[in-house]
């Protein structure tokens, strides 16, 4: 079974954008369900689950949307 890859893939593509000070294993139990519904033909490639992940934002489940900064926001702005 490929979950434990699957799993550690999940935690650093949520690191990578995160909306929130989340720790690494609360991305996981956040978003490995979404992860694995809406992006698993993607695995193991972080960028396109990223991507597809962005991409279904308004599917995942809350806990996991807040994990991610949602989308049109600019979180690089300062003001």
């Amino acid at each position: 079974m490929k979950l434990k890859p699957l799993l550690l893939l999940v935690a650093c593509m949520a690191a990578a954008n995160v909306g929130t000070a989340a720790t690494r294993d609360e991305q996981t139990r956040a978003c490995k369900h979404d992860a694995i519904k809406f992006c698993a033909i993607h695995i193991p490639n972080k960028e396109k689950i990223e991507a597809c992940m962005k991409e279904h934002y308004d599917k995942l489940s809350p806990k996991c949307q807040a994990m991610f900064d949602p989308p049109g926001s600019d979180s690089q702005s300062s003001g």
